[in-house]
This record gives structure tokens, C-alpha cells and sequence, in this order.
């Protein structure tokens, strides 16, 4: 059914607690700030509001609330890096070594481990950002083969099926660009971006079982996040009640946000460690493929992009990083 070993993948998060703590310390913060957020415009619009009639208020205390929310979002779009640099990358760097069998500390010290090897390999965070937009970029067009090879079988319905595997393997190779990241950091690459480029190949040759694999735990991972989303749209709906004015779809938007602060913060790294025991072990003893590495290069500029800058040594920022 799959490739993995769920009781060791839950190990080795139970060895990384003081990661997982950090993990839940951010992804839940962050779920409080955007609901403080939200509720500080909203009160802000409640209070202009009270100027007007009742029809007023309740625009106005709307907007606020969706204003706070997006000002928020605003913050958080830009510290994407640094959560990427610190949380998810020194997580993925302790998680490396515990599969490998190497001692690791524990406690704070754990987090600082973390992230003395993940800039011992990658120097600044908006180098490792911008590898990490890249290989999303060429694990898009790996799918975009995989898509491709299905519309031409000689298959009844073949174009439906196609739409709804595209959105299916969108979630499914959500968690895979991580594992192209602990590659880097597994073989103690000095160049991030030739380890980047020999990952990427190694997936292409092996996306059969890569893929089948990311659907299983996608189905795992979202099951678990909807569970949790019905769980908290009861708690979710009274903070709405608390809240100045009437938000109806407030409660829905906070619970999603608790669903997703849960998925980030413990069934992302769940999945991402049990990907990376099936990827390392099924890459064991491989050569990257120069038909892959052809086929990735024609089909992908942003593995052309990842190409040249391994040529080059890896030195600054990728060019078209937030290119197709």
C-alpha cells in the first residue's frame, strides 16, 4: 500500500519535540495573531460604524475585520522566508541525521543544532527561499509530464481524469520539495544548487513511487486537518459571537485557520519525514538519469535556472525565481 513505517515516522517527531514545540509555537501564534488581528479592525469598524445606522455599522465592522485580516496575511507572506529558513529546514536537518543514526542533542540546544547545519549549507535564508520556489517549480512540471503521459492513453475520460489527478497531485507534491531540501542537507552539499539539480533528476526517475506515496499521506494529512476543522468550528463560531457586530463567515474562517496551523505545525513534518524515508531509500545506490535531466531541462526553465546557478557555484539569488 505504501512505502513508509508510520510508527517510525512518529519516533523520530516524538525525538524532535522541542522542534515540534516550536513548530506548534508559531503555526498556533499565528492562528491567535490573525484572529487578534481580525478583531482589533473589526472593533476599529464597529467604533467608526456607530456613527451611522445600523446597516452602516455592520459594513463598516466588516471591513475592519477583513482589513486586520489582510494587513496580517500581509506580515506573514513576508516572514515565509524566515519561517522556511528556521522552523521547517532545522526541523528537516535533525530529522536528516536521526534517520541516518547520527546522536543528536536535545532540548534548546536541538533547535540550535538545526540551524547551524542548515546554514552551514545554505548561508542565508532567501538563498534556500529561492531553491526552494524553484524546485517547486520543476516538481510542478515533473506532474505536468505525468499529467501529459495520461491524455494520450487511449483511456475513456481520460481529459476529466487528468483535471481532477492536476489538483489531486498539486496537494500530494506539496511536501515533497522539503525532501529535495534534506537531499542537500543529507550529502552535506557545499553546493545547495547542484544538490538541488541531482535530487530533482533522482525524483524524476523514481516519481512513480514518490507520487504514490505523497497521495497516500496527502489523504492522510487532509482527512486529519478536516476532522480537525470540524472540531474547532464550534470554538471558532463563539469567538465570532465575542467578537463586536455580526461576521457570519468568521467562524469558517477561523476554523480553517485552526485546521491549518494543526496540518503546519504536526502533519506536514509527519509527512515530510515519512517521504523522506521512502526517497532515501529508494534513491540508495542511484545515479541521476541524463534522460531524466534532459527531459526536466527542456520541459522546465526553472531547472535550466537551477542548472546555471549550480555551474556557477550557487553565489546569490536565483534569476527568475518567480518565473514559469
Amino acid at each position: 500500500m505504501w512505502d513508509f513505517n508510520v510508527g517510525r515516522a512518529l519516533g523520530l517527531m516524538a525525538r524532535t519535540f522541542p522542534f515540534v514545540v516550536m513548530r506548534m509555537a508559531v503555526y498556533f501564534g499565528t492562528t491567535l495573531a490573525y484572529i487578534l488581528a481580525t478583531g482589533t479592525g473589526a472593533g476599529i469598524g464597529f467604533g467608526i460604524g456607530a456613527l451611522g445606522d445600523p446597516g452602516f455599522r455592520a459594513g463598516a465592522t466588516l471591513w475592519g475585520g477583513g482589513l486586520g485580516l489582510a494587513l496580517f496575511g500581509g506580515v506573514m507572506y513576508w516572514a515565509r522566508e524566515y519561517i522556511l529558513y528556521i522552523v521547517k529546514a532545522g526541523h528537516i536537518a535533525v530529522l536528516v541525521e536521526l534517520l541516518d543514526g547520527k546522536p543528536i542533542p536535545g532540548g534548546r540546544s536541538q533547535i540550535e543544532h538545526g540551524k547551524s547545519v542548515v546554514s552551514a549549507r545554505f548561508s542565508e535564508a532567501s538563498t534556500l527561499f529561492a531553491i526552494d520556489q524553484l524546485i517547486k517549480g520543476v516538481l510542478a512540471a515533473i506532474t505536468g509530464l505525468v499529467r501529459g503521459i495520461l491524455t494520450i492513453l487511449p483511456i475513456p475520460g481520460a481529459q476529466q481524469i487528468s483535471g481532477i489527478l492536476r489538483a489531486f497531485l498539486r496537494v500530494a507534491v506539496g511536501f515533497i520539495d522539503e525532501v529535495i531540501l534534506a537531499h542537500a542537507i543529507r550529502t552535506g552539499a557545499t553546493n545547495p544548487w547542484a544538490s538541488a539539480r541531482e535530487a530533482l533528476v533522482l525524483y524524476g526517475q523514481n516519481y512513480k513511487v514518490m507520487l504514490k506515496n505523497a497521495a497516500w499521506l496527502a489523504i492522510i494529512v487532509y482527512v486529519l486537518s478536516f476532522a480537525v476543522f470540524l472540531l474547532m468550528l464550534a470554538p471558532a463560531a463563539l469567538i465570532m459571537h465575542l467578537m463586536p457586530g455580526a461576521w457570519a463567515a468568521g467562524g469558517f474562517v477561523f476554523a480553517l485557520l485552526f485546521a491549518w496551523s494543526f496540518k503546519a505545525a504536526l502533519l506536514e513534518p509527519f509527512a515530510v519525514t515519512c517521504l523522506m524515508q521512502v526517497y532515501f531509500k529508494t534513491i540508495e545506490g542511484q545515479q541521476p538519469d541524463p534522460e531524466w535531466e534532459a527531459r526536466l531541462e527542456q520541459t522546465s526553465k526553472k531547472f535550466r535556472d537551477i542548472k546555471q546557478r549550480a555551474r556557477g557555484g550557487g553565489a546569490g539569488r536565483a534569476a527568475g525565481a518567480e518565473t514559469a
